[in-house]
Order: structure tokens, then sequence, then C-alpha cells
């Protein structure tokens, strides 16, 4: 057993495991349940006994997506409303005062959980002698409903903020450094760390943020989550001015509403060829955002943050395999490139000749997928390095070029490839991952990265030293078969978006 240790809320013990003193399941807030349904997340009013944290606890209700957990390995897990709990990977509970590294993890705000088996935090914890954090927070419409009725917003979001706090006020007790916490977070998880550099309420809960394929363009505006909201309580049965009502409503009903209204937004969208839109996400309520997060950031509001910022090089490629059509035909593809772009016959034809230039692959398929995940994530990364590079010199760029080896090689270097590698649980999701020698160097070299990061704010290491992003040269460093750093990497596509988002 771990040692006891007092937090402000009471006392907690854990387990210890290869030398890691490691807590599950600590509760950072109190339960959102019943009457503190679809409200902000309150604090834990305490216990007495002394908390067992060995194992983990509920995860926030979700509909599982049953073929990426089957793709990364990830078994079903408890659920509850009563889900606010972080888990904490620490290699002593002394005053050594290490960096602390809390990961946000992604989902589309509607799955994925803290607890999730490619996220422990074991290999990160004691490479780098670091204090490694994971959370829950409140997903789909239990997270992110907004209606005039309920008075409050951002439930999820606020429920990081209160994550962040509990760090703040209870690491050094678990051997972190309050004063050196990065946050990092990939897709879902990735955009809430944007979100969180562009909200005053998260201002000096941190110091360093990672978003990794997310970055600050995902906010919602007020009106059309509120026509999200009310396309919900239809699909729910409930008025959308009956507090009541969806306060009482049980949990597998706002559950079956919830998924059918993804399913309308999302997938049904993706195979009619149009761009997916993610229902429930982060809210300009005036309040926790005032302004879509990109416009916060270059503003200065996280000025004081170092930033690491990147993605991956065929993210789109995931969703495609997700979601099995036939390939595209040109026409096809232009199409949706029109929905992406404006212009997408411009585009299509920008593509095209970029990539057979580069003697790449230039189907029909390649292009729209290469284009879509630079929409969806490369330009938008760019466009928030520029921003936080205005106001922090300590800002960098990566890209993951590491391929699946899965169905074939058909995913590439896709979406999530590179949260393995982060952690050093590759080996874990070796189908998805890959493994052998070069997997093995990636997972070291990333993890040296990160840590390296966290530690100081610079990711160089002894092997790798890395340029700051410059808005003229674009330096970036590429991560895969080898590490090298590009300038101005795929230059022609990226000029194709002047103007464009």
């Amino acid at each position: 057993m771990a040692a006891i240790v007092q937090t402000e809320a009471g006392r907690v013990h854990g387990s210890s495991e290869n030398g890691l003193s490691v807590y599950r399941g600590i509760p950072y807030a109190a339960p959102p349940v019943a009457d503190l349904r679809f409200r902000v997340a309150r604090p834990h009013p305490g216990w007495d006994d002394v908390v067992d944290c060995e194992s983990f606890r509920a995860i926030a209700p979700q509909v599982p997506n049953e073929a990426l957990d089957s793709m990364l390995g990830q078994a079903a897990q408890e659920q509850s409303e009563d889900c606010l709990f972080l888990n904490v990977w620490t290699p002593a509970t002394d005053d050594a005062a290490r960096p602390v590294m809390v990961w946000i993890h992604g989902g589309a705000f509607t799955i994925g959980s803290g607890s999730d088996v490619l996220y422990d935090g074991a290999m990160l914890a004691s490479r780098g002698d670091v204090v490694v954090v994971t959370i829950n927070y409140r997903l789909g419409a239990l997270g992110f409903l907004h209606l005039p009725a309920l008075e409050e917003s951002n439930f999820g979001m606020r429920d990081q903020v209160a994550a962040l706090r509990w760090v703040r006020d209870n690491i050094a007790s678990f051997g972190g450094d309050p004063d050196n916490i990065t946050i990092f977070g990939e897709s879902a998880g990735g955009m809430s760390v944007a979100s969180l550099m562009g909200s005053p309420e998260a201002q000096g809960l941190f110091h360093k943020a990672i978003p990794q394929s997310g970055a600050g363009h995902h906010g919602i505006e007020d009106v059309q989550a509120v026509d999200h909201g009310q396309q919900f309580c239809e699909l729910l049965g409930v008025e959308p001015g009956d507090a009541a009502g969806l306060q009482s409503a049980s949990v597998a009903d706002i559950l079956a509403a919830q998924a059918k209204l993804e399913e309308q937004m999302l997938y049904v969208a993706m195979e009619a060829g149009k761009q997916p839109e993610m229902p429930f996400r982060p809210i300009i309520d005036g309040e926790f955002l005032k302004e879509m997060p990109i416009n916060a950031v270059r503003a200065g509001q996280a000025d004081g943050v170092a930033a690491l910022i990147g993605c991956l090089d065929e993210e789109s490629k995931l969703f495609a395999a997700m979601v099995p059509t036939e390939p595209p035909n040109e026409e096809d593809a232009i199409a949706v490139m029109d929905g992406l772009h404006g212009d997408g016959r411009r585009l299509y034809d920008i593509y095209r000749a970029a990539r057979e230039a580069r003697g790449e692959l230039a189907t029909p398929y390649e292009i729209q997928t290469a284009a879509s995940g630079d929409e969806l994530f490369r330009i938008p990364a760019m466009r928030l390095l520029d921003a936080q590079s205005q106001h922090n010199e300590q800002t960098w760029c990566y890209l993951f070029d590491w391929k699946s080896p899965m169905l074939d090689g058909a995913l590439g270097s896709c979406h999530a490839l590179d949260i393995p590698f982060v952690f050093g649980t590759h080996q874990v999701a070796a189908a998805f991952a890959g493994e052998g020698v070069a997997a093995n160097g990636l997972a070291e070299l990333t993890m040296d990265t990160w840590l390296a990061f966290a530690r100081t704010g610079d990711p160089s290491t002894s092997n790798l030293p890395w340029p700051k992003w410059d808005s003229e040269s674009r330096q970036t460093v590429v991560l895969g078969e080898s590490a090298r750093v590009e300038e101005d990497f795929r230059a022609e596509e990226i000029s194709a978006w002047e103007g464009v988002l």
C-alpha cells in the first residue's frame, strides 16, 4: 500500500507499483448528481475515513464506440453520473516539487475517461521523474447541454477547471510542484487545452500547454448551442424550458437522445460527404469563454503559457475507416472540399499538383482526406501557433508522420496515433501503433520531448534541438521513422488556406 496522503477534502491511500505510488479514483469535486446535475462542479464536502484509491472509479456516462475500443484495446468500464475522479502516478509523496503533467482525454466530448488503457501514467512518471494526473469530466449532454432554463453551462469544461484547482491545492502532497503544471490532451482533449488557454476562469492554473490534434476553432456560439440543446430535448421528449424534466430524466434516456443527435450531426453527415459537427463542445457563454479560444489567445489571454502544438500528417484516415464508404471520385472529392474551403476545385488542384510533385499518391481519396485533416487539425494548429507566438516565444510545432500497420496500412499517420507514443503504452496497442525497434525508439523520443517541455518549456532533448515557431519559416519538427526539422512543410497546401479559418 502507498503512503496515506492528506488532501484538503480528506485522506487517501493508493498502491505501490514498480517504484511508483499510484492513487486511482480520487474525488476532486462533489458528485454531480441529483440537484447538482446540470450544475457547475461544487467543492467536495470531504470525508472522515481514509478513502481507498487503489482502483479506478466510475467514468462519465457514455455510449462507448466499440469499434474504437477494440482498435485501442480498451475494456468496458463502470459508468456513473458520480464520475468526477482523477488519478495520480508519482515517484514519491515527498517534497521534491516535480513537474506535473495533467492529461485531458479526448473522444468528441462524448466518450473516453482518464482511466483508458492508453493513458497509464506509469512510464512517463518513471522515465521523467514527474507527477502524472489523468482526469474524468462530464461528457455529452450532461457536460455540455446549453439552455437558458439551466442557468449554468460548460459543466464539462468547468469540471476540468475544478480538477486543475484540485491539482494546484493538493499536488504538493503527492510530490508535485503546483508552480509547474503542464496540461496536455488529444482531440477533444486538445480542444479542451486550447479552450482553457482562452478562458479567464482557467488563468493561472497551468503554466504550459500541449494541445494535440485540437486547437482553438472549436468553440460553439451561444445561439447555436441553444439550437443543439433544443434538438436534444426534442429527441429526449422534454420541453427545452422544463429544467425539472431535464433534472429527472434517466441517464439511459439522455444517452439515447444524445446518441441520436450525434449520429445525425457526425456520421450521417460524413456518409453524405459533408463536414461532421460535434453537437457538444465548449460554449462561448460570455463567462467561461468570452470569444472563440483562438481569438482570446490572439489577444494574449495565455501570454504566460509555453505551448507545444501539433497534429498528425493523415488525421482524417481514422474517420474514413470508421465510416467506410466507397472511395470518392474526383467530383465527389471536390464537392466535399467545397464545403471545407469554399473553392473545392482550386483546392483540389493545388493538393493534387503538390502531391504529384513530391511523388505521393494523388487519388481523390488521398486528396480529400489530406484536405479534411488540414481543415480540422493542421490549419487550426498553425493559427494557434501564430496567435500564441505573438505573446510567448516558447511556442513550438510538431507533426507526427509515423504510420499505423493496422488495416494493411490504410490508416496511415492517423488521428490518435500519437497517444501511445506520448505515454509509452504503444506495446498495449501494438496492432494500432506498431512494434519493434523503431516504434520503441519513437516512444522514447516522444516521451523525452514531452517531459523536457513539461520541465522547462523547451521540448529540445540532447538528441533533438527544436526551433521555436516563426510564422514566416514555419519550422516544424516531424516525428516518425526518424526525427527531422522541416521548413514550411507542405507549403503549397498550407498557402491554399490563407484567408480561410
